[in-house]
């Protein structure tokens, strides 16, 4: 395949992971918010960034023609810094609600939308992911591969987020929502971190 068809095709896996998520962010939010979910409003979030961060991709690949190679690396840095700040702030509101959802002891109310949500996310994202990562080191693209991790990350809260909700719907154990926002913080953190790292 040639350059500019593995474009087209890393623009074609941008398409669909903004089209996906921003429909995963409302569904997530509306029902976290009727479940007063914070594990499934955190979710929600997280497909709020990586909405932003396949705009930047879309907008990144779209100037690979006008732009020089020291053009293209500065663009590289910026959207990979962008991503890695939108992981920060993200983790830092799920973690302050988390915390205080344990402390208040209120609990979410059982979520079956939510349980499917995670489910469909978990079959989806592994297999966008690969095919990023895929693209990614075909056109040199570190953005696109970052980007990658960011959807593969997204599969790991899908699974964490599938039992803690899973959990409070068959069992009644309430906690596990919270504590599931503590596991997606840590995941928002540590790829925020790698992005950060990768992108100086």
């Amino acid at each position: 395949m040639d350059t500019k068809k593995l474009y087209k095709k890393g623009l074609r896996l941008e398409y669909f992971t903004v089209s996906y998520n921003f429909i995963e962010a409302g569904v997530a939010i509306l029902f976290g918010t009727i479940a007063s979910s914070i594990a499934l409003v955190g979710f929600g979030m997280d497909s709020i960034v990586e909405t932003l961060s396949g705009f930047v991709l879309i907008w990144r690949l779209y100037q690979h023609e006008n732009m020089t190679d020291s053009e293209e690396e500065k663009i590289e840095k910026r959207a990979m810094k962008f991503v890695a700040i939108t992981f920060f702030v993200l983790g830092t509101y799920v973690l302050v609600q988390s915390v205080l959802k344990l402390i208040s002891g209120t609990p979410p109310d059982p979520s079956l939308p939510g349980i499917i949500l995670a489910f469909v996310s978990l079959i989806i994202m592994p297999f966008l992911a690969y095919q990023k990562v895929k693209v990614g080191k075909q056109i040199n693209s570190r953005a696109l591969v970052a980007d990658a991790k960011e959807t593969i990350a997204c599969a790991f809260l899908s699974a964490a987020l599938l039992l803690g909700l899973g959990l409070n719907y068959l069992f009644g154990l309430w906690q596990a929502d919270p504590i599931v926002g503590l596991v997606i913080v840590f995941f928002l953190f540590r790829e925020g971190l790698e992005s950060w790292e990768e992108a100086q």
